[in-house]
């Protein structure tokens, strides 16, 4: 596995988050507002755990926070409002979250597909990520909740954008200063579920 040991990775390190790609995430916080106290989220693709910890340093201990990965988290002692469950998201029952809110305020989603180096193959799995995240997002987001959504760059995102532009007010796709430069990954910026 190639491992990104650039500016961003040794910052994290420095500052304790468990990988460089809380920076994505806390970039797109800052420009689009996604996260406030007291927030219920939910975090697809959460491990190693930086994006879990992030979130709960923003929401703070009046709001909940659930990841999800079928990959443990290297985080040891999460505050009590965090759960994390390993699960495997393209099986996973939704209904199961209820166990945690009855809707979510905000559903981000770093998953990410076993890639293959042929982009049309990287492209195809990564648009059935989203795609599940985002069926994931309309079933437990509340109404005027966010959804955020990494994606590779290819033929099928436009199919995906219109999709999220048919239930949210604002989409955008971002690509964030600490993403590589030759990384085809973008966000989603979805916001205010209609």
């Amino acid at each position: 596995m190639y491992k990104v040991k650039d500016a961003y990775f040794k910052r994290a390190k420095k500052e304790g988050y468990l990988a460089r790609s809380v920076y994505k995430l806390k970039e797109i916080d800052q420009r689009y507002r996604l996260f406030k106290k007291g927030n219920r989220v939910l975090d697809l693709g959460a491990s190693p755990g930086s994006w879990l910890q992030y979130i709960a340093q923003v929401v703070g201990p009046k709001g909940r926070v659930l990841g999800l990965d079928l990959n443990p988290i290297r985080w040891e002692n999460p505050p009590a409002f965090v759960q994390f469950w390993e699960r495997d998201v393209l099986k996973w029952d939704v209904n199961e979250a209820k166990k945690v809110a009855d809707a979510f305020d905000v559903v981000v989603s770093d998953m990410a597909p076993a890639t293959t180096g042929i982009k049309d193959v990287d492209t195809f799995r990564s648009i059935k990520l989203a795609n599940r995240a985002l069926e994931i997002a309309l079933a437990l987001l509340r109404l005027q909740g966010h959804f955020v959504c990494k994606v590779l760059e290819g033929g099928e995102m436009k199919d995906f954008l219109l999709k999220c532009k048919q239930q949210f007010s604002f989409v955008k796709v971002f690509k964030p200063q600490s993403s590589r430069r030759e990384s085809r990954e973008v966000f989603v910026v979805a916001l205010k579920k209609k």
